[in-house]
């Protein structure tokens, strides 16, 4: 990406608003005369931060394509327009991509790109009311404040919604019922959600969890993943079968491992990084980078026993037709090739 362009999608992150962004030319791998061009989908959030580090660092140049960027503000979005034949390769999270998998979009997870990233960050009464009352704090609430308790997140099916749900259910608490969920695309949306009083609460990836720290607004992180679900999945890399057959796959991927590794040992680089194409200031990326949701990982076999109940929660759920098995969702073989 140009430096222009990286400004653009800076800009459109930071306004709350979808976006697409071009590297390259434009075209889907196989679908030109030439196939040699390749169109990746991500968003401006921790989770594909991969991206923005292979973009930032020339590692896309490595690849033997023409790669075109398209970003997004949430999955769903993603899903859609994979359905429609635009997307090649998707950074996204793991249900929207369960959900194109149960639709019959010809591809499969061939990597993680972190684990244990969200956070259930709340305004801090809540977690007064817990240690008294435990999941009844909902209840209390409401008693107290003539409304329900709401939680404001990335739209249903999203991997921030599922979370929030499964964790709601697990503490016996309907999510339908005894809360107030209220769906909002993006994270910078999010962050204005609870900085304008709007939400009581959220389910959310950095930066968001850290951004909220820094600028003391009454809420704080009540629950993180690692808490409610060890090994829980979050985003991921979705390629269709066209890419996984051809040598892109595995040069994809190769250039991704480069990038989880240079997260791992360039902390000042990649806030640098997240402050150029997230839209997070640098001091509070490298916050958010030595705290406990930056776990980032390529291996997709790190996220297989969470992604079994994540399958099984958006079955239940009627976000796919049927429960996914972990060999209809991943495709390892390329990873463990490199």
């Amino acid at each position: 990406m140009t430096e222009r362009s990286h400004g653009l999608s800076r800009r459109s992150y930071l306004a709350g608003i979808g976006s697409t962004a071009a590297v390259g030319v434009a075209g889907c791998l196989g679908g030109g005369d030439d196939g040699d061009d390749v169109t990746v989908a991500h968003m401006p959030i921790f989770p594909d931060l991969q991206y923005y580090v292979m973009e930032s660092e020339g590692y896309l140049e490595s690849i033997d394509a023409t790669v075109e960027s398209q970003e997004f503000t949430n999955g769903p979005d993603i899903v859609g327009a994979s359905a429609s034949g635009d997307i090649d390769i998707a950074m996204f999270g793991v249900v929207p991509a369960m959900i194109a998998i149960d639709r019959g979009i010809p591809a499969k997870v061939t990597a993680a790109n972190i684990k244990e990233p969200m956070a259930i960050v709340a305004d801090e009464e809540l977690g007064t009311l817990w240690e008294e009352h435990g999941s009844d704090a909902f209840g209390v609430w409401e008693e107290q404040n003539g409304e329900q308790f709401t939680f404001g997140t990335f739209p249903q099916g999203s991997v921030p919604d599922v979370l929030l749900r499964y964790w709601l259910q697990e503490e016996g608490v309907d999510p339908e019922a005894d809360v107030g969920i209220t769906e909002i695309n993006g994270a910078n949306a999010v962050f204005q959600a609870i900085a304008n009083g709007e939400v009581d609460g959220t389910s959310i990836m950095e930066p968001v969890p850290t951004r909220v720290a820094n600028e003391d607004l009454g809420f704080e992180t009540f629950r993180t993943s690692s808490e409610i679900m060890p090994g829980q999945p979050a985003a991921v890399t979705l390629m269709t079968d066209e890419v996984r057959e051809s040598a892109v796959g595995s040069e994809f991927l190769r250039q991704h491992v480069r990038a989880t590794e240079f997260i791992a040992e360039n902390p000042a680089e990649t806030a640098a990084i997240v402050e150029e194409g997230i839209g997070m200031p640098a001091e509070q990326a490298e916050q958010a980078l030595a705290g406990p949701l930056a776990n980032f990982v390529t291996d997709p076999a790190e996220i297989e026993s969470g992604t079994e109940i994540f399958a099984e929660f958006a079955a239940a759920n009627g976000q796919t037709d049927e429960q996914l098995t972990t060999d209809g969702i991943f495709d390892t073989s390329i990873y463990d090739s490199l």
